[in-house]
C-alpha cells in the first residue's frame, strides 16, 4: 500500500454517528438515574419573604390564628372544633364566598391545614393564604375585642 498513488477509491466524507449515538444513551441513561434525586434536594432552599402581593378584600371570611392557638372568623372568637359549621353558617352572609387564613408565623402548618380542611367541607371554592403573618397588634386586638364581648355577654 503505497501513499502517493492514486487508486481510484472514493474518499469516505460522511460522519459516522455511530459512536455519537452511543454517547448520547450513556448521557440519557444517567440524566434518569440521577434526576429523581433532585426532587429530595429542596429541603435546602429557602422560601423567601414576601415583598408585595394583592391586597386582600375586606368581604371575605377571614380566619385568624394567634401563636397561642386561638381561632378567630372576622374578628369573633370560636372554637377549632366548631369552624367548619361556622363558616357553613358565615357562606350565605358573605358577597364573595371565599376563605382567607391569616396566621401568626410560629403557628404550625396542620393547624393551617385544618382551616383548608373546614373550608373544603363547607364547599367553599377559594382558599387564600395571607403572606404576612398575624401582627402582635391585630392579635392583641382581636384578644382584646373577644375579652370585651365575654363581659358583654355575661352581663
Amino acid at each position: 500500500m503505497a501513499f502517493g498513488k492514486k487508486t481510484g477509491n472514493k474518499i469516505f466524507t460522511e460522519i459516522n454517528i455511530t459512536p455519537l449515538t452511543d454517547i448520547f444513551l450513556v448521557l440519557l441513561i444517567i440524566m434518569m438515574v440521577i434526576a429523581p434525586s433532585f426532587q429530595t434536594m429542596d429541603n435546602a432552599v429557602q422560601v423567601p419573604e414576601i415583598n408585595s402581593g394583592v391586597a386582600i378584600e375586606q368581604h371575605n371570611a377571614t380566619v385568624s390564628i394567634t401563636k397561642e392557638g386561638l381561632m378567630f372568623i372576622n374578628g369573633k372568637q370560636i372554637q377549632p372544633e366548631t369552624l367548619t359549621d361556622e363558616l357553613i353558617a358565615l357562606k350565605p352572609t358573605l358577597e364573595n364566598p371565599d376563605v382567607v387564613v391569616k396566621a401568626d408565623e410560629t403557628v404550625k402548618s396542620s393547624e393551617i391545614l385544618k382551616v383548608m380542611n373546614a373550608a373544603q367541607d363547607a364547599e367553599f371554592k377559594k382558599l387564600v393564604v395571607a403572606g404576612e403573618p398575624l401582627s402582635k397588634k391585630e392579635q392583641e386586638s382581636l384578644e382584646n375585642n373577644n375579652n370585651e364581648d365575654r363581659v358583654d355577654e355575661g352581663a
